[in-house]
């Protein structure tokens, strides 16, 4: 891929030459050498500046990089976009190659400057990887250091570090990453597909994606402009689609990295709805998205409106925000409580007229997972879950589909003939009144993945207290009945729901 250094692009700064691997692999070579990585960064500046620097506030860093060693001096550097001597880092960086090939740039006679944010992230197994941005934009939203400019490229936020926590991460022949942004999920990726591609509107994304991949020293990826599924040719199909889209539904796009460019959740809709033609059979697609909440809609139905054909769904509502909370959010992102007050309130006014328009009361945001089945049913789960949960919950997704074949595949009957052992780190909690001889209700709480809490009665908890695969759910029930004076029969006619609920929620798993 061609270096972008189009003049046009200003004020966005010339970006590094994606051709030199060589550089990339040099300069690679001199960060690692200089613990110029997370872990590296973590003991340098003490957890609070670390911290502060993952918010965007970088005070805290410059104070903590006050001396002269080559890891002080890279923060300031590729960081802090501070300019450093040229001498000084010659010590210790190719320097010369990095101002030929566009990664620094001189400054005045004796110094240099980096024309790139460069930014440690530590992969899931340990791995060092480097994360590339505009300058000034490394972390959630650009804040509005460059970001008027429709063309600038985020770093890490919240949202990219939220996709590669729940995505299935299996080995595959070929994922998708749809609209790339600074390649973090291309890279995610790259460890476990055979092939990656990654596409997007924005050519410098695209740019920024091919030295992110190079300098973390991971296998190119195949990068495509356009929008959605355009650059897909006729017949490609995937293993793995995963997207982290533009999701903000705003009056105009005026901010290619986060306006999705059509009316409402348009995008997102049709960011889900197309990519059942693109999975193959097995496959997982997963989005991050918003979606309205419409006067008069259920918002649930929107969503199961949303699912293609072929394809089970699992959606999760992790938040809702009313119109003012979510119009203030995304002014505040590009910074425009910062500038000119009566351009910020006509801007304000903008929206709120849009969600007006269109009878929108609240937004949500959460999570989309489709898989491709051959299932004459397939299960579309639609809930809200604004809880806690523990991240990486890649496995916790596989393990949800796994269950719905399970269940989809045993009646009641078969259910009853089948084994179950609780999960790890399920804990049972009595309520009621002090003193009382029986508590009110019995809850289970998970304390992995989703960590959720279900209500059970005695029955129901005393069955999951037992089942450690040995004994089927059938007799285990006999024995609850014998123990409780019940009628076996009736007690095997009532409990297959609650089992079933069991499972599908993962406090139970099938033994075999």
């Amino acid at each position: 891929m061609e270096g972008v250094s189009d003049a046009s692009l200003s004020p966005l700064s010339v970006l590094p030459s994606a051709d030199r691997p060589d550089v990339a692999a040099r300069l690679r070579e001199a960060l690692l050498a200089a613990a110029f990585t997370a872990d590296g960064l973590l003991d340098l500046l003490g957890a609070p500046a670390y911290a502060a620097l993952a918010r965007g506030e970088t005070v805290p860093a410059l104070r903590a990089t006050r001396g002269d060693t080559p890891l002080e001096t890279l923060v300031r550097l590729f960081l802090l976009q501070q300019p450093v001597p040229y001498a000084r880092v010659e010590d210790f960086l190719p320097v010369h190659a990095c101002v030929e090939s566009g990664w620094l740039a001189r400054a005045g006679t004796d110094e240099v400057t980096a024309t790139v944010d460069v930014r440690p992230y530590g992969g899931p197994d340990g791995e060092d990887w480097f994360i590339v941005s505009d300058l000034g934009c490394a972390v959630g939203g650009a804040g509005g250091i460059g970001s008027r400019d429709e063309r600038v490229v985020l770093g890490v936020g919240g949202a990219s570090t939220t996709l590669a926590g729940i995505t299935v991460r299996t080995p595959v022949s070929a994922a998708l990453d749809l609209g790339t942004g600074s390649g973090i999920q291309a890279l995610h990726a790259a460890r476990h597909a055979t092939r990656v591609t990654a596409t997007d509107l924005n050519p410098r994304a695209l740019h920024i994606t091919a030295l992110t991949l190079v300098l973390s020293g991971a296998p190119a990826a195949s990068l495509r402009e356009g929008s959605l599924f355009d650059p897909l040719r006729g017949d490609e199909t995937y293993d793995l689609i995963v997207s982290n889209p533009p999701f903000v539904i705003s009056p105009g796009a005026r901010l290619t990295y986060r306006d999705g460019g059509m009316g409402g959740d348009d995008l997102c809709r049709s960011l889900v709805q197309g990519a059942g033609e693109r999975l193959n059979e097995g496959g997982f697609a997963q989005f991050l998205a918003n979606w309205q909440h419409v006067e008069g809609e259920d918002w649930q139905d929107r969503l199961r409106s949303w699912v293609p054909r072929g394809c089970d769904a699992w959606i999760v509502q992790r938040e809702v925000q009313d119109v003012t909370q979510y119009a203030e959010l995304w002014l505040r992102d590009a910074g425009d409580h910062r500038g000119d007050q009566t351009e910020y309130q006509a801007r304000y006014d903008a929206w709120l007229d849009e969600f007006e328009a269109r009878k929108v009361k609240a937004v949500g945001f959460g999570w989309i997972t489709l898989r491709r089945t051959t299932a004459a049913e397939p299960v579309v789960t639609v809930e809200e879950w604004p809880h806690p949960v523990e991240q990486p919950l890649g496995d916790t997704v596989r393990a949800h589909f796994e269950r719905l074949d399970y269940l989809r595949a045993h009646d009641d009957a078969a259910l009853l003939g089948g084994h179950f052992r609780l999960a790890r780190e399920i804990v049972q909690e009595q309520v009621g009144m002090p003193g009382a001889e029986d508590p009110e209700h019995v809850v289970l709480r998970q304390h992995r993945g989703m960590r959720r809490a279900t209500k059970v009665d005695t029955v129901g908890a005393g069955f999951a207290g037992v089942c450690d695969g040995t004994l089927s759910a059938g007799r285990i029930l006999d024995a609850i009945a014998q123990l409780v004076g019940e009628d076996p029969v009736l007690l095997r006619d009532r409990t297959p729901a609650q089992i079933r609920l069991l499972v599908e929620q993962g406090f139970l798993e099938p033994a075999q």
